[in-house]
């Protein structure tokens, strides 16, 4: 069973992983036991005041010392009655006890105090996220994302259903959430609301369609990258409002036949965009009017390339038309990305003078 749910005092369900069922559960199974032996003290006590006539505190002694069998004896002289009755609480204690014992014993063999602090961290994490990414599916492909995602220093989350993959997403140190990427409780776990991006990479083109369209009903802002496996299915994530949509086929074949007619173009584009020791990086810059000195400027006027030795390759407007190779003549207008290739220093540089370093709308090029 993938998860289970319960109703909060205001209502609304809360969905709970397998991970945190087993962690709740052996917290109920505790309790359970520390409420039966509090009942069986209870108990012992109202026995021996009640019907036995002892003092409060000659009751209670009584029963601590009988529940906890350290032998003491009686302090009281006891009838027949009383003497079965404290049979029948010492047969309690020790079932109360032993019961504590085994379930606090099996949480410690199966690591369910380290799986609450787990959880309890987890939670902290994903409650801090803000401006993240998220990646739904933890398959070869997602664990692709991830590692891309983690050599260029992002903050992201995973989900994925499976215990398995959550397992080795935990070992590779990720952060990761057991659940169902197309339910609208798992994605709000997950922080949908302050993502900037969701990347729907599950092995079934349908669950990609129904994560597409619950993550982009819960933050229509939200860029949605999702996998899909045949043409057909890539029409419909682009109707579902996918903002882009990969088929690992289509593109690992584009991708094989320009390797073959053009390899050494393939290698050096290869190389900037997922190679591990380049020198050479690509990066795109969304120009925020509020923060950028060369609104209405000319790309001549600004003098990027000659005060940050990075190279403009192309300006996406915002109405979607794309400028490649922009002129001296081109205007920076509201709303403008830079797509711009250099070393890291150049890039923060160039990020520098387009606007104040600490600009959500710019993620600066990490370090070498």
């Amino acid at each position: 069973m993938l998860r289970y749910s319960q109703m909060n005092g205001g209502g609304k369900k809360i969905l709970y992983s397998t991970l945190e069922q087993k962690y709740r559960r052996i917290q109920k199974e505790l309790m359970i036991g520390t409420l039966a032996l509090g009942g069986v003290f209870l108990i012992g006590t109202f026995w021996y005041h009640l019907v036995e006539g002892w003092s409060w505190l000659d009751a209670a002694f009584m029963t601590v010392i009988t529940l906890s069998t350290v032998g003491y004896g009686e302090i009281r002289p006891l009838g027949n009655r009383g003497r079965l009755f404290t049979i029948a609480l010492i047969f309690m204690g020790v079932i109360s006890i032993g019961y504590i014992v085994n379930r606090f014993t099996d949480a410690i063999i199966q690591g369910y105090f380290q799986e609450g602090i787990r959880l309890r961290q987890q939670r902290r994490i994903m409650d801090s996220l803000s401006g993240h990414y998220i990646i739904c599916g933890f398959s070869r492909t997602g664990r692709q994302i991830a590692k891309e995602f983690r050599s260029e220093d992002v903050s992201f989350v995973i989900i994925d259903s499976e215990i398995e993959s959550v397992q080795k997403a935990q070992v590779e140190g990720y952060t990761i959430y057991q659940g169902d990427a197309t339910l609208d409780e798992t994605l709000l776990r997950v922080g949908i609301e302050k993502a900037i991006c969701i990347v729907a990479a599950l092995p079934s083109d349908a669950e990609n369609l129904y994560t597409v369209l619950s993550a982009k009903t819960l933050n229509p802002n939200i860029r949605a990258i999702a996998r899909a496996s045949t043409e057909e299915a890539l029409q419909k994530l682009q109707r579902g409002g996918a903002d882009a949509v990969v088929s690992p086929y289509i593109t690992g074949g584009k991708r094989m036949a320009a390797a073959a007619l053009r390899p050494q173009v393939m290698d050096f584009v290869e190389g900037i965009v997922s190679g591990t020791d380049r020198q050479l990086y690509m990066e795109e810059f969304l120009l925020d009017p509020t923060a950028c000195p060369f609104m209405g400027q000319t790309l001549g006027q600004a003098r990027l390339r000659a005060q940050t030795g990075a190279l403009i390759l192309a300006i996406r407007r915002a109405n979607g038309e794309l400028i490649g190779g922009p002129t001296a003549d081109t205007v920076f207008i509201s709303g403008d990305v830079i797509i711009a290739m250099g070393t890291a220093e150049q890039l923060r540089s160039l990020n520098q003078l387009l606007g104040p370093i600490g600009s959500k709308k710019l993620r600066r090029p990490k370090s070498k």
